[in-house]
């Protein structure tokens, strides 16, 4: 009698920390509420779920009755739930006392909730590391999933995946699972015959033995097209139906069930690695582009596919320098919350809780969505940066508050963000501020500490690979087929391409600007001022700094007015930074001196930036202070100076800009066009405000002005 084959299907929902209700709400209604349903009139299909600690504290307290239904099928057995981290983080990126934490937290939140305590755990964005074993187990975990390319990439042939294998690390051990790429694109994607089809043939191969498959629930509601695809026309009962009609043959199984009656097929030492689109969008643009070209060229050579791995999920703190800062920042709480000095016996039960409070909040800060780009990934998400960001702010405040002296005003040299140059790091109770003297002396992060809020939070427009699809897509139609949202090419709005713009610098505050006096706003908003590149991105001697400021200079050429080096005048810019509180905020001032050794044959128009993001453009209460009224944050234009007011009403926040003397302030939104799950977006990531002087060079070989931010809360 020939044995049975088994199907291990562990299907995984998510949805990130910070995200919008209402599309919380919307894949509740597409996805997981009619998945279950559909799961209900299926008992004998027995599966793996997992879902992700936001997820879950968002239907407890807004859909309880899910919980209920899910209980039920757990208790049945006819659903295992699976952990892993509690905030789905990226087990690697982050400290091991927290990896323990975020794995430890979500087995207790199901046993609690559920019943058993999960023996698997879900690895976020499958990113995995040889070193994860020892991780794993220590938080008794006892398998995961991966993919098929984490096994081929290793050396294993595409015949030896249809088993589970044991990874070991330092001694310490864990199951594996090879997930099959073929199912993840055939479910929901193929026909419900192919699905069969592809079974049965591995089954004709490798009896007794197993197919294993995980992916995101939300293809199966959320993703275009899919909700009805799935549900309407019925493409998911039609596949739970088929799978029970197949029972002879076929044992549609919870991941634990097989494991616990079966044998590992041996040891399996995997590289670095996570999907193969991820691997792809790690990688530099160019370079992915390339790779993208290879990879079609050998795109029916699975046998040269497998030594084709792409990069490492480490790869996005180098593609992204806004992601590596984030990541950095959380590094660094999460080391400021662990160094707290135990609370005196009679604050004890007060400070056990604020300490869990900064915890809590580290922990979410630790979701993976905001510090990675592909499809899915929410580096461009501004919502999604802020979410991190806010909680990171709240909880280094909070061991602050506990740490005797943390509260006097304090200035560090450090690499903050580990790229071999040091920066300054200044801190009080109402402020932190990043000055970074590599990159034109600038503030890459300002955070409002008594709000929680992150000022700058903007983003370099860079090419992505993507972007050339785009402009490919301009003027076609899309089909109103359903295909996995890695095939697709979707535009939320037309004429996205002229909106491809691509940032000099990178998007940090008090950046001088030094450029031709012809040039105007429009050339700003175009990023064509031509600006002199030493002044505005090069490097900044640190002259002196304390807590309350710091001084740097640069001398080098100015290069404009098509002059070389050999013939350009010399300059000497000077910078001077100065932070003090004032009621209900702060304020940072950057005075700049520039010393010229001869006086200039033609003017020069200077200008100094700041970048404010104040998230979403269009709501009412945020709004730039014009003469005509309050103006959307997505104003373009001049506005007089040499006061400029923002309000957030949200956040309540007030941003006053005062440029003593200057001429004007020019003003443009900082847009991305990024790819997401529906398609090609426009999002505001804050706005661009260059304050324009016009000094009289020609006549004189020193000037000096000021720009001040006041910040208030209200």
């Amino acid at each position: 009698m020939p044995q049975t084959f088994h199907l291990a299907l562990l299907i995984h929902a998510h949805q990130p920390c910070g995200n919008f209700e209402h599309v919380l709400e919307k894949a509740y209604d597409d996805s997981y509420l009619p998945f279950l349903e559909c799961l209900e009139e299926h008992p004998d299909v027995r599966l793996g779920l997992h879902y992700s600690g936001p997820l879950l504290t968002w239907i407890e307290k807004h859909r309880p009755e899910y919980f209920d239904r899910l209980r039920k099928l757990v208790q049945s057995g006819q659903v295992e739930l699976v952990g892993g981290g509690f905030y789905e983080p990226i087990l690697v990126s982050i400290p091991p006392e927290d990896q323990l934490e975020q794995i430890t937290r979500l087995a207790c939140y199901l046993e609690k909730h559920f019943g058993p305590r999960p023996t698997g755990a879900w690895l976020a964005e499958r990113v995995w590391e040889p070193q994860l074993p020892s991780v794993l187990a220590e938080a008794k975990v006892a398998y995961t999933l991966v993919d098929d390319m984490h096994f081929l990439a290793a050396g294993f042939e595409p015949e030896e995946l249809f088993g589970a294998y044991i990874a070991e690390d330092r001694g310490k051990s864990v199951w594996l699972y090879p997930g099959q790429k073929a199912l993840r694109y055939l479910v929901p994607f193929g026909k419900v015959e192919d699905v069969l089809t592809y079974l049965r043939d591995a089954a004709s191969v490798h009896p007794g033995g197993v197919a294993a498959m995980g992916d995101d629930m939300e293809k199966f509601g959320v993703w275009p097209g899919t909700h009805e695809h799935c549900y309407k026309n019925g493409w998911l009962s039609d596949f739970f139906a088929a799978l029970e009609k197949n029972s002879k043959w076929l044992n549609v199984c919870t991941p634990g069930e097989y494991l616990a009656s079966h044998s590992p097929l041996g040891r399996a030492d995997l590289p670095t690695a996570s999907y193969t689109e991820m691997m792809e969008w790690v990688l530099p643009t160019r370079v992915r582009q390339r790779y993208h070209t290879v990879l079609q060229e050998f795109a029916a050579r699975p046998e040269v596919l497998a030594f084709l791995s792409g990069g490492s999920w480490r790869g996005f703190l180098r593609k992204y320098s806004e992601s590596n800062l984030l990541h950095k920042k959380m590094l660094r709480v999460s080391a400021r919350i662990a160094a707290t000095p135990a609370p005196a016996c009679d604050q004890r039960e007060k400070q056990a809780a604020e300490l869990a409070e900064a915890r809590d909040l580290l922990l979410r800060a630790q979701c993976n969505d905001a510090y990675w780009h592909g499809i899915f990934g929410g580096i461009y998400a501004p919502h999604l940066r802020t979410d991190p960001a806010r909680n990171l702010i709240r909880a280094e405040a909070i061991a602050d508050s506990l740490t005797p002296g943390a509260h006097a005003p304090r200035v560090e040299m450090l690499d903050y963000d580990a790229d071999g140059a040091n920066e300054l790091l200044f801190t009080s109770p109402e402020f932190q501020a990043l000055l970074k003297p590599g990159d034109g002396g600038t503030i890459a992060a300002l955070d409002f500490r008594p709000a929680a809020v992150t000022l700058i939070n903007s983003i370099l427009r860079r090419p992505e690979a993507y972007h050339s699809r785009l402009r490919e897509a301009a003027g076609t139609t899309v089909t109103g087929a359903v295909a996995s949202i890695h095939e697709q090419t979707r535009v939320k709005e037309p004429g996205l391409q002229r909106f491809l713009r691509y940032d000099r610098w990178p998007r940090h505050a008090f950046r001088v600007l030094i450029f031709d006096p012809s040039r105007t706003q429009a050339d700003y908003e175009a990023l064509e001022l031509r600006e002199d590149a030493a002044f505005a991105g090069g490097v900044f001697s640190i002259k002196n700094s304390a807590a309350g400021g710091a001084e740097l200079s640069c001398a080098d050429s100015l290069l404009l007015h098509d002059k070389s080096r050999a013939t350009a005048p010399r300059l000497v810019v000077f910078k001077h930074f100065s932070f003090h509180p004032c009621p209900n905020g702060f304020e940072v001032a950057c005075e700049i001196r520039l010393k010229f050794k001869e006086l200039l044959e033609k003017p020069v128009a200077v200008g100094m930036e700041s970048i404010i993001n104040l998230l979403a453009p269009t709501e009412r209460d945020r709004f730039f202070e014009t003469p005509a009224g309050g103006a959307n944050l997505r104003f373009s234009g001049t506005l007089p100076a040499p006061i400029l007011r923002i309000e957030d009403g949200w956040q309540r926040v007030r941003v006053s800009l005062h440029a003593p003397l200057a001429e004007a302030f020019w003003i443009a939104p900082i847009e991305t066009v990024s790819e997401s799950e529906e398609g090609f977006e426009r999002v505001y990531q804050g706005s661009q405000i260059l304050a324009v002087w016009h000094p009289p060079t020609t006549t004189q070989k020193v000037w000096s002005s000021r720009l001040v931010w006041r910040l208030e809360t209200f």
